[in-house]
Parts: structure tokens; C-alpha cells; sequence
């Protein structure tokens, strides 16, 4: 092939930019060979998403190994220590919201609502600086012990991944919001090796479409985001779970117990989180010093109670392996529910995803714990209603049933349970529903499509600079 008609080729196929043809493969009219160089650019996205989200998810499990390992060795110094440890939660995470406040404030919390602003055309996409921001604050706030997940900040990284390669490859506007939700759904793959997950959450929240080529972009890119992450996190579930007897029809009413704890708790657990923004958007402190009160005070739980903080990953595995007294369980369902409210209003960069996911397997493993209690012969396994309780509680608060079913199979391993699951995520999507309590990501994306007066003169300034 003569050397310009191969610049031409390559320039059409990663562009877009090519000859009408008379032969579309899908009802938007587009050309198979301008579908094909979007594919090869959404794969482009997930490889280079899968590569940044891993590297963040290997870099936080050091984290949080030396954050442990700190607060052993600060025991022995008595009070001392215990400063020392409070001091450096306070002030990692006030950091933290420095790099929001000063740097990029679109890096602020999860970052999925952001994504979701920008998929629907609400808001503009962030500028490259999110990445580093979302990368670097993340470490910090959930490095430093703050109850907050790395879906969020792998899901915004992905979409900012894909601004970048939209803008190289000089896409559409359309075909850049495309490519921002299958960067989300890339980093949602990566982060709980949940590969389905990923594009299915994209699909089912971000989108609400099934169109042919978003759902190109998402699952080319997921799955490519997977492949690239594997070598480093490997691609076993999430979480180890005992082979689960299968379920029994007369252990049905625990399972919609669960259903109903779950969805009242998700009602509760969104409008906590609304209430705690907005009550520090109304405060006169600045995000700083907010953040430090906030930190000094999970350093607190650091030096006291190590293993209720961070993530969560470690509450989750126990309870799927169906550990805790009632007592126990009861206490650590309350603590976590405060800490994750409090957590995310600090303003740093976090997820919500984790978080729900320790809820909603301690809310199971509490009905469970209860039902063996009072009947022990037909009440399922405490571990096999914390998995259903994932998923419950999941729907409960995303309003995404599907992904709420598909995720908790991602990371449990475990397909028997996938009956109770849906019995157990209908009655929390009816009682969500009946309640009046609209989807978490729907408010957070209210919010942020409405910047604030700080943001906004920031970006107004940057405007005229550019000018």
C-alpha cells in the first residue's frame, strides 16, 4: 500500500474520519470501518485505565499495610505514639483536600457523579490534572484510614484516560462521553477484578442505554482494562467465600428480611450522605481544616481499633466467612455506617462502593446471626445472607438491581445464591422505592453539575487566562 493511502487509513480508522459507505452495521448509520477504529479506541482506553487503576490498588494495599504496621509500633510509645498516629491521619488528609481545594476541586469525593454529569452532557469533561490529583488525594484519604473505596478514584482516572486518547484521536463530542463511561467502566473492572461488573454498571447508571456502540465501548474497554490489570492484581474474586449450601425454599423469609434492613439502611445511608455534604458545604471552616477534624479523628480509630477503618475489604471478607457475635456485628454496622457518612464529607477523593459493600454484608450476616439464633434449622447460612445482603443493599442505595446482582457474584465467586439475591434486591428496591428515596449517584450528580461559587470563579479565571 502506497505510503499516503496508509497515513489516510490509519488517520480514518482511529478517527473516524472516512468515506460515506452504503453498508452501516448498526442503526446510527456508522461504517464498519469507523466502528472498528472506535473499538480499537476504547480498548486503547481500558489498557491504559487497567494499568493506572491497578498500580493504585497495589500502591493502597502498601498503604495500608504500612499504616497498620505504623500504629503497632506507635503502641509502644504510649501517648506519644498516639499523637503521632492522630497527627498524621490529620494531616494526610488534609493534604488531601488541599490537592482538591487548590488543584482540580472536580477530584472532590467518588468522582462517579462527575463521570455521570459528563456522559450526559451536564457538565465538561475535568482537564488532565484530575488524574494526578484523584491518584495522589486517594492515597492520602484512604491510605490515612478515611472509610472510603478506590472505585471511585479508578472509575474518574479511567474517564480522564479517556479524554486524553479522545482528544489524541480527535473524536466526536459523542464519541468522547462514550469513551469517558467505558474509561468508567475499565476502572470499575479493575478495582474489584469485576470485569461484568464494570460494564454492566456503566450500561445499566452512567448510560441507561444498551445501544450498540456504547456497548461496544464499554465491554471492548472493561474487558481490555481487565487483561492489562491481571498480570499485576490477578483475577481471582474479591473474596473468598466457603462453598454455600443451596438455598431452601423455607429459609425464604430471612432472605427478605434482609431485604427490608437493607432498604431501609440504604434510604438511611443516602440521605446521612446528603445531609453530611451539605452540611459542610455550609460550614465556614475551610476544606482543610475540616478534612484534619476529620482525619484526627479516624487516626483515633487508628490507634484504638485499626481493623474497623479504610476500605473495608477485611470487615467484608470476614463477614462472608459469616465472623462476628451479634454484639459485635451490631457495633461495627453502626461505626461504619457513621464513619463512611463522615468519611466522604471530608471532600477528599474516595468511593462510596466498598463502603456499601461492608454495610450490606454485615446487615446480612446480623440477619443471619439473629435467624440462627431463633431458628436454627431453617435460617440459611449467616455467610450465604451476608452475600445477599451485598447485593441488597447495593440496589437499595444505586437503584441498579442488575449490578447489584452481578457484582456481588463477581466478588463472592458464588452463583447458587443468585435466587435469594434477586428475592432479597426486589424487596429493597420496593422499599427504596416506597420510601421516596432517590438513587445516590442521581443526588451526588445534582451536586455536582451545580459547582460552587469557589469552583465556578476558579474556572472562570482559568477561562480568561486561556483567553
Amino acid at each position: 500500500m502506497h505510503p499516503d493511502r496508509t497515513l489516510r487509513w490509519l488517520r480514518s480508522t482511529f478517527t473516524g474520519w472516512q468515506r460515506p459507505t452504503s453498508h452501516p452495521v448498526d442503526d446510527t448509520g456508522e461504517g464498519a470501518e469507523s466502528l472498528v477504529g472506535f473499538a480499537l479506541a476504547a480498548a486503547c482506553v481500558g489498557a491504559l485505565t487497567g494499568l493506572t487503576a491497578a498500580t493504585f490498588r497495589l500502591l493502597l494495599t502498601d498503604a495500608s499495610d504500612v499504616r497498620e504496621r505504623l500504629a503497632t509500633r506507635a503502641h509502644d510509645l504510649g501517648v506519644p505514639g498516639a499523637v503521632l498516629v492522630v497527627a498524621g491521619c490529620a494531616a494526610a488528609t488534609a493534604l488531601a483536600a488541599a490537592l482538591v481545594r487548590r488543584v482540580e476541586p472536580h477530584a472532590e469525593g467518588s468522582g462517579i457523579p462527575h463521570v455521570q454529569a459528563v456522559v450526559r452532557g451536564r457538565t465538561e469533561p475535568g482537564r488532565f490534572r484530575v488524574l494526578p490529583v484523584k491518584y495522589v488525594g486517594g492515597l492520602l484519604s484512604i491510605g490515612s484510614g478515611l472509610a472510603l473505596g478506590r472505585e471511585g478514584p479508578s472509575v474518574q482516572m479511567g474517564s480522564t484516560v479517556a479524554v486524553i486518547v479522545a482528544s489524541a484521536t480527535r473524536r466526536s463530542r459523542q464519541d468522547l462521553r462514550l469513551l469517558v463511561a467505558a474509561g468508567a467502566a475499565a476502572g470499575l473492572a479493575t478495582a474489584f477484578n469485576a470485569p461484568i461488573a464494570g460494564g454492566v454498571f456503566v450500561l445499566e447508571e452512567l448510560l441507561k442505554s444498551f445501544h450498540p456502540r456504547a456497548t461496544i465501548a464499554t465491554l471492548v474497554s472493561s474487558a481490555a482494562g481487565f487483561a492489562v490489570a491481571f498480570p499485576l492484581v490477578h483475577g481471582d474474586p474479591e473474596f473468598a467465600v466457603p462453598p454455600l449450601d443451596d438455598p431452601r425454599l423455607v429459609g425464604a423469609g430471612w432472605v427478605l428480611a434482609v431485604g427490608v434492613l437493607t432498604g431501609v439502611l440504604g434510604v438511611l445511608y443516602n440521605r446521612a450522605v446528603m445531609t453530611g455534604l451539605r452540611l459542610a458545604d455550609s460550614s465556614r471552616w475551610p476544606a482543610e481544616a475540616r478534612a484534619a477534624l476529620v482525619g484526627a479523628a479516624v487516626g483515633g480509630l487508628v490507634w484504638s481499633a485499626p481493623q474497623v477503618v479504610g476500605g473495608g475489604d477485611g470487615l467484608t471478607q470476614d463477614a462472608l466467612l459469616g465472623r462476628g457475635s451479634l454484639a459485635a456485628v451490631g457495633c461495627l454496622l453502626l461505626v461504619r455506617f457513621v464513619l463512611g457518612v463522615v468519611s466522604y464529607a471530608a471532600g477528599t477523593p474516595g468511593g462510596l462502593f466498598a463502603p456499601m459493600l461492608v454495610l450490606g454484608s454485615e446487615s446480612g450476616l446480623l440477619v443471619g446471626i439473629v435467624g440462627t439464633h431463633l431458628a436454627p434449622g431453617s435460617t440459611p447460612p449467616p455467610a450465604a445472607l451476608a452475600v445477599v445482603g451485598m447485593a441488597a443493599f447495593f440496589t437499595s442505595t444505586v437503584h441498579t438491581p442488575v449490578t447489584g446482582l452481578v457484582l456481588a457474584t463477581e466478588l463472592s465467586g458464588s452463583t447458587n445464591q443468585l435466587f435469594p439475591m434477586l428475592g432479597a434486591c426486589a424487596v429493597a428496591m420496593l422499599v427504596a422505592v416506597g420510601l421516596r428515596s432517590r438513587p445516590i449517584y442521581e443526588l451526588l450528580t445534582d451536586r455536582a453539575a451545580r459547582p460552587s461559587p469557589e469552583a465556578g470563579g476558579r474556572r472562570a479565571q482559568e477561562r480568561r487566562q486561556d483567553v
